[in-house]
């Protein structure tokens, strides 16, 4: 169980998360949205014990998350971290050690870890570019990296920070295909991401945050549907909900759900 109870986090005097209460374990994707320093990225560090509350807790497998080296050595083996930016996370320019560095600081025998390592790169398919130089490859590969050096550690829950930023249209379906097959193994995968159409797509629940408050919570359709609370968190909803608030069409999940759809209705016309 990954979740936070009653979580405070201030810089200096200015409180930038306000009582957050909020459970990660109840849905396979957990989707975080908000504007601008709305606390996102702050919430992030918390829960991965970057940074520590001053009141509140986060609260892993049911109890207050231990600070202790120990403790936060654990929590990291359980819960991993992909930043928005791929270069703060590697660190070779060979890529198989590169993702297995932290298998070898915890001491994981080398088969384990070759095991390990080969799973990694074939469900962020990268298989095909993992003898090329780090340096060589594309933004969206390093991503891709990025996430297998996490995935190495098989930790139970994946926090995604802006994970199809800087991508184009097929690295962003390939990212897509990517967190579907993590959550198939039994994941949990939170992400946090402007990316609107992406969360709403891809999310189980979603979280919107506003000015470090949890302002509404729920279902994506139901959440992103609310124009009234987009209004307020200075987002614009998804275009399938557009779609369906301003002009009255069926509620779609996904684009090929829509054009399916809509294919159905041109066909029933014609006959």
């Amino acid at each position: 169980m990954l979740a936070t109870s009653d979580l405070w986090f201030r810089y200096q005097d200015e409180p930038v998360l306000k009582g957050l209460n909020l459970d990660f374990s109840l849905s396979p994707v957990t989707g975080l949205v908000g504007a601008n320093g709305c606390g996102k990225s702050t919430l992030f560090m918390n829960l991965s014990g970057l940074l520590r509350p001053q009141k509140g807790a986060v609260l892993w497998q049911g109890k207050p998350l231990d600070y202790s080296k120990r403790g936060l050595l654990a929590l990291r083996q359980q819960v991993a971290t992909v930043f928005q930016d791929p270069e703060q996370q590697i660190f070779y320019t060979d890529i198989d050690s590169d993702i297995a560095f932290s298998l070898r600081n915890l001491g994981v025998p080398e088969a384990e870890i070759t095991r390990r390592v080969d799973e990694a790169l074939t469900l962020v398919d990268a298989q095909h570019f993992r003898h090329q130089p780090i340096q060589c490859l594309s933004h969206g590969q390093k991503k891709r990296v990025a996430i297998a050096g996490a995935l190495v550690l098989q930790a139970r829950y994946l926090l995604l920070d802006e994970p199809t930023a800087g991508l184009d249209p097929a690295g962003r379906t390939q990212m897509l295909a990517i967190i579907r097959r993590i959550v198939a193994q039994g994941n949990h995968v939170i992400i946090s991401s402007h990316d609107i159409d992406l969360i709403y797509e891809i999310s189980d629940a979603v979280y919107v945050l506003h000015q470090g408050q949890v302002l509404t919570h729920g279902a994506p359709g139901e959440v992103f549907a609310c124009t009234k609370a987009m209004e307020q968190a200075g987002l614009t909803q998804p275009w399938l909900v557009k779609l369906h608030t301003q002009l009255g069409l069926p509620l779609c999940k996904t684009e090929t759900e829509f054009f399916h759809r809509m294919q159905k209705c041109a066909f029933r016309e014609a006959s």
